[in-house]
């Protein structure tokens, strides 16, 4: 045989090309909502939809067709599929660009699915005034599906995946260090878990029609809030209400968005004292609220408060809608100062909780740096001390701490290598830069050339092919997709 044969690893294909024809079924089923909100509006995108729906549930059906002589999916097939899973889920995802009439071409409609399925919120359209309401739901949905993860999805509806790699797919796609495995069958996990996203995304639209939304935006903020997505419906985004009401509903669920929803299952089930025990929540608390004071008296020191809400609602949801990689900004931001900009990088690159919708590095992996370094400085007075980096009054074994230390470092190359390529693309430095750690922080914000509250339809086509590699490297925490790239995966 061969030599490359003989090194090539095993990959069960049809096993995987049947399981992304499953998926294919459900987003084609999930296609359904926007062609009946086209219907209801008397839109012609309705008719558009029907066609998405025919050519994604043609493939589908396709792939379903094929029957592998083995369902057993290990590792290799566990990475390979969630990669594959949401690209491909976005190229069909684009279709409704392309044929809608919202005159996108291939690059546009590709980054406008990928922004929404990973929750980066960034978009290319000039304005959403005149927008279809179908398309305008479409890119909601897509938020909420990918806020906690397709795979994570698939895992609760599809059965065979229960025993078929199941936990290499969860482990492949959930955020964090470590994974929480709720209940004995990885599928019941996931079930439970989006149980609890299920029930606080109605609960937030519940509240947000108490106010003077219709049920249209209701629905549609809260998709984008509770996936911590940021996907507006008009150009005024949330100035279109002017409500502090509305403010303070998105805060308090933005900031559920980046709790670790395994914290907020055991709290539905009686175990409210892990909440607060767990060292990353109250972290998070606390960078909210130091960010939070700072923003106060960066806007008391420039003179920029005019009311109370100046002082108090506008800059809480400011730290939270960032941290929580929301992305939606307050339209005087830019006038609260350098520091307000220093605090706005820092809280990109961080992100919330692990096992939350939010993007960014993630609080618990700073915090095992942050412990890691105290103790080497310990170990530098004291060189035969041992200790250990102690999370939640557990000791950290010493793989993990070496694989997030390697995490973090990968995190800044992989920045400063979009950054170098933006800027190949024909992007400013500072531009470039700073779209780079928006994509991989997965906050959807840009700089001059797309404005905190503007758009990305000025930027070449490579440079979106670009940022949307970096979308989704960033929502599947690096490794997931870089590990595609090396020798080692397809070796034996």
């Amino acid at each position: 045989m061969p030599t490359f044969f003989r090194h090539k690893a095993y990959i069960n294909f049809p096993m995987l090309l049947r399981v992304i024809g499953w998926l294919l079924l459900t987003e084609a089923g999930i296609m359904t909502i926007p062609c009946f909100v086209g219907m209801l509006y008397g839109e012609g995108s309705a008719l558009h939809f029907l066609i998405c729906i025919g050519i994604t549930a043609t493939c589908g059906f396709g792939l379903m067709s094929l029957r592998p002589k083995s369902r057993d999916m290990g590792k290799r097939e566990a990475v390979l599929l969630t990669g594959l899973t949401w690209i491909i889920l976005s190229l069909f995802g684009m279709l409704p660009f392309l044929i809608c009439g919202t005159h996108f071409s291939v690059a546009d409609a590709f980054f406008e699915t990928m922004s929404g399925f990973t929750t980066t919120g960034a978009s290319v359209l000039d304005t959403l005034e005149g927008v279809p309401h179908s398309i305008l739901i479409w890119r909601c949905i897509a938020q909420w599906i990918g806020g906690l993860g397709i795979i994570l999805f698939t895992l609760a509806i599809v059965p065979m995946l229960n025993y078929r790699g199941g936990i290499q797919l969860f482990n492949a796609e959930v955020t964090g260090i470590t994974h929480d495995k709720l209940r004995p069958r990885i599928g019941n996990t996931s079930k439970g878990l989006w149980m609890v996203y299920i029930c606080l995304t109605v609960l937030l639209i519940l509240l947000l029609l108490c106010s003077d939304m219709d049920f249209f935006d209701a629905l549609c903020y809260g998709l984008s809030t509770m996936s911590t997505g940021g996907f507006a419906t008009s150009d005024m985004s949330l100035g279109r209400w002017d409500s502090n009401y509305i403010k303070i509903v998105m805060t308090v669920f933005m900031f559920l968005g980046g709790v670790n929803f395994s914290l907020i299952f055991r709290a539905v089930n009686g175990q409210w004292r892990d909440l607060w025990r767990n060292e990353a929540l109250r972290v998070y608390v606390w960078i909210i609220l130091t960010c939070f004071v700072t923003f106060i008296l960066n806007i008391a020191f420039r003179s920029l408060g005019t009311d109370w809400t100046d002082y108090t609602i506008d800059p809480l949801f400011q730290a939270v809608s960032i941290l929580s990689s929301t992305g939606i900004t307050e339209p005087n931001f830019n006038d609260w100062g350098p520091v307000s900009a220093i605090l706005l990088i820092i809280m990109m690159v961080m992100g919330a909780c692990a096992g939350s919708t939010s993007g960014g590095a993630k609080i618990d992996r700073f915090m095992i740096l942050a412990k890691f370094l105290r103790n080497e400085f310990y170990r530098l007075m004291h060189p035969h001390a041992i200790r250990t980096v102690v999370i939640n009054g557990k000791g950290t074994p010493p793989p993990i701490v070496m694989r997030t230390l390697a995490f973090l470092f990968l995190y800044i190359i992989v920045i400063i290598a979009g950054a170098i390529g933006l800027m190949v693309c024909g992007l400013p430095l500072k531009d470039g830069f700073f779209c780079a750690l928006s994509a991989v922080s997965n906050t959807g914000l840009g700089t001059d050339i797309t404005g905190l509250e503007g758009n990305f339809s000025h930027v070449a086509d490579p440079a979106k092919w670009l940022l949307s590699f970096l979308m989704l490297t960033g929502r599947l925490e690096l490794y997931t997709i870089l590990l595609i790239f090396t020798p080692a995966f397809w070796k034996k």
